[in-house]
């Protein structure tokens, strides 16, 4: 079960953190990729390494704010694949101030960003999979976007995260018809380029334990079985779903 051998995986913010550690997840399960990222250096690098499973890899620089960069990742990726199969929206960033804080730029990145990048893959590579009439999109939202925080003020983010999780549940009831799946998982606390500072805090560490009912943070390559089985063949019947992945922080 749950091999992806001959399917095309298209990974968003694959150059680092969750969106990098799923493209191995993917490649361990046999799948072809599109990586995406605005640091194409650091796609190059990753080309190598998943190269090494044996599978293919196409490498494009893409800020996933801009519609232009979106449109053309999506032109050459079907030119190179002739398809898209799965699409792991996983590219993100956030301003973290509180909701009275807050200015309009630094609210309008993190929607931009985490929002409305999120609609505009979905349709780029939605509409190449409507073509097959086949599809996986699988959206990479957060447990704040089911909740609200008192440890660290971040209005924008847990907008952007709640908006993606309805987004989701939008998409997935208008895609089913074309036999395209939407489902979205929503991690806890794991260790990227933009959480390490604060999760190493003993602060933060106190928290997790008190909050976090395994009392830990996520490890690497927590997140792939969830991604896998919702990309799978098998995983067919299984549209507008909120996993969160979280080691039990949303269920009490």
């Amino acid at each position: 079960m749950f091999n992806l051998k001959g399917r095309v995986a298209v990974i968003s913010g694959a150059s680092s953190g969750l969106g990098k550690q799923m493209a191995r997840g993917f490649a361990e399960a046999g799948a072809d990729l599109v990586i995406l990222a605005r640091r194409v250096e650091k796609l190059e690098e990753l080309k190598g390494e998943l190269e090494g499973l044996g599978v293919k890899v196409l490498p494009i620089k893409c800020d996933v704010t801009l519609t232009e960069d979106i449109d053309n990742a999506a032109k050459l990726a079907e030119q190179e694949f002739g398809k898209v199969d799965i699409l792991v929206n996983c590219a993100g960033s956030s301003k973290d101030k509180g909701v009275l804080d807050m200015n309009d730029e630094e609210w309008d990145f993190t929607i931009a960003t985490d929002e409305t990048s999120v609609f505009k893959m979905t349709r780029a590579f939605g509409n190449i999979m409507k073509k097959n009439n086949y599809g996986r999109v699988i959206n990479i939202a957060s447990m704040y976007g089911m909740v609200g925080n008192t440890e660290i003020p971040t209005i924008a983010y847990h907008s952007s995260k709640g908006a993606v999780i309805n987004f989701t549940r939008a998409a997935a009831a208008e895609l089913a018809p074309y036999n395209i799946t939407v489902n979205c998982i929503c991690p806890g606390y794991f260790y990227t380029e933009l959480t390490t500072a604060v999760l190493d805090t003993d602060m933060f560490k106190q928290f997790a334990d008190t909050h976090v009912p395994m009392k830990r943070y996520g490890k690497e390559g927590e997140l792939n079985a969830g991604a896998i089985f919702l990309a799978s063949d098998e995983a067919s019947y299984v549209t507008g779903v909120i996993l969160p992945i979280d080691g039990g922080y949303t269920c009490v």
